[in-house]
């Protein structure tokens, strides 16, 4: 291991934009602190009504972005915490114990989809082409770095999470909620901006998490705990990211294939070919088989699952802790247990039948019209407006008309440089739209485009 890496200071207490350090509550961490500021925000509220896999489900079992995120919590905690134990116990960071790290990675896994626009993945595909083919943004676009144009080409809710937390609640505070700079670093398992994306081989070069306008309160994060800088925007991973990653791996692999079989895409025998062979325990096997109902098969197979995947993941953090804290770790830690073949089974089936479900793909394929539709209107508005401002041009009556819709945060048109910054208005408006739920985009989007109007019975 590298003697220049230091337990200690990768589990910083100190709270992002703030300069003294709190003094800790007795049988309270800051760590645990940070799970409530997460639960008790409006930003992790709106998960309820945002899609995991199924968009605008009529099947109230199924899993929202809210229940996916709480079960990554939990499996997260099981997973810090036994990690946790072997890093206290090997390396005695200070003032540390082994729940400490457990609650971290909670809390990470708490806020991880934290960011997410509307209709999911769908959501984020669909900003990245409106970028790309809408002419509002083609216009928009030649006003924008290089660097700028990047963070809507490559559009990421990775990066829009970090964003909620460290700057859009509580804008009041600099940094945001003022979470913990350990919970944050933990949070981001694509340390860089969206220039740098791919700078870093295997899997934290696949994506970006912070934008241009919030790198300096990343590098703040980054500094804090004592992440490995490999370019002028970019780090390695904070190593408790490694545990992040595969609490959300786990999860959304286990629970999204349980889905599927509650909705009739699978099989209940298909999900237990794939899930039995995990747990090798015999007399589990004959007892869940002699169970009346297939679902209450599944519902205890899935919980046999997930104790499997926690301590096998847990022990490969321990037995890969040295290219994890040097940064040479390029593969998650679900690729090196035991169970990957069998996790690679559930991944291409779910790719196949799950994640391609007829419902699914339909009301994905509409979010398409309904995001552009919502950016088209909403940056041609603000554009108009603040040429206005600017004494360069004039705003119809129709942008007036749908500034009025839009809440006075998102845009300011007494800020001169926010009049004069195309950037800041195209996230002010990014950060609007992907801050809706799914129920609240379509209906927006409905009014506005004249398909129903308020009061319509």
């Amino acid at each position: 291991m590298s003697i220049q890496f230091d337990w200690g200071k990768s589990l910083s207490f100190h709270r992002l934009g703030r300069e003294a350090r709190d003094l800790i509550t007795p049988g309270r961490s800051p760590f645990q602190q940070d799970f409530d500021r997460v639960v008790f925000s409006s930003a992790f509220r709106r998960l309820q009504d945002k899609a995991q896999v199924f968009p605008l489900a009529d099947n109230d079992y199924v899993r929202t972005r809210l229940t996916h995120s709480l079960e990554t919590a939990s499996i997260g905690r099981s997973i810090g915490g036994i990690a946790g134990t072997y890093i206290c116990g090997k390396y005695h960071p200070a003032d540390i114990a082994p729940n400490d790290i457990g609650a971290i990675v909670a809390a990470a896994c708490l806020a991880h989809d934290i960011g997410n626009p509307p209709l999911g993945h769908a959501g984020e595909e669909a900003i990245r082409y409106w970028f790309g083919n809408s002419p509002v943004a083609r216009k928009l676009a030649g006003r924008l770095t290089p660097e700028e144009a990047a963070d809507f080409a490559n559009y990421e809710g990775n990066a829009q999470g970090f964003r909620v937390l460290a700057r859009l609640e509580s804008p009041f505070h600099t940094g945001g909620m003022q979470l913990t700079c350990a919970t944050l670093a933990a949070l981001c398992k694509y340390p860089s901006s969206a220039a740098g994306k791919g700078t870093l081989p295997g899997a934290e070069g696949r994506k970006f998490n912070f934008f241009r306008q919030d790198i300096g309160l990343f590098r703040e994060v980054a500094e804090a705990t004592g992440m490995i800088q490999v370019g002028e925007e970019t780090w390695h991973r904070h190593p408790l990211a490694h545990l992040v990653e595969a609490a959300d791996d786990i999860t959304y692999l286990i629970v999204d294939f349980e889905d599927a079989h509650k909705l009739k895409i699978i099989t209940y025998k298909e999900l237990e070919s794939l899930f039995m062979p995990m747990i090798s325990d015999g007399a589990l096997e004959r007892f869940i088989r002699r169970l009346p109902d297939d679902h209450q098969k599944v519902e205890l197979l899935r919980a046999k699952v997930l104790g499997v995947l926690v301590r096998q993941c847990s022990r490969a953090f321990a037995e890969y802790h040295d290219e994890i804290v040097e940064g040479k770790l390029t593969e998650p830690l679900t690729a090196l247990i035991e169970s990957a073949p069998l996790l690679r089974q559930i991944k291409r089936r779910s790719a196949d039948c799950v994640y391609n479900f007829r419902r699914a793909v339909e009301i994905q394929a509409a979010g398409f019209e309904l995001t552009s539709g919502l950016l088209d209107t909403f940056m041609q508005a603000v554009a108009e407006a603040t040429a206005e401002a600017r004494g360069e041009g004039s705003c119809s009556y129709r942008s007036k008309k749908l500034l009025l819709l839009l809440p006075p945060r998102f845009c300011d048109l007494s800020d001169a440089g926010f009049c004069c910054d195309t950037y800041l208005q195209m996230l002010s408006v990014l950060d609007y739209i992907t801050g809706m739920t799914d129920s609240h985009a379509v209906t927006l989007f409905k009014k506005i485009k004249g398909i129903s109007l308020p009061g319509e019975m």
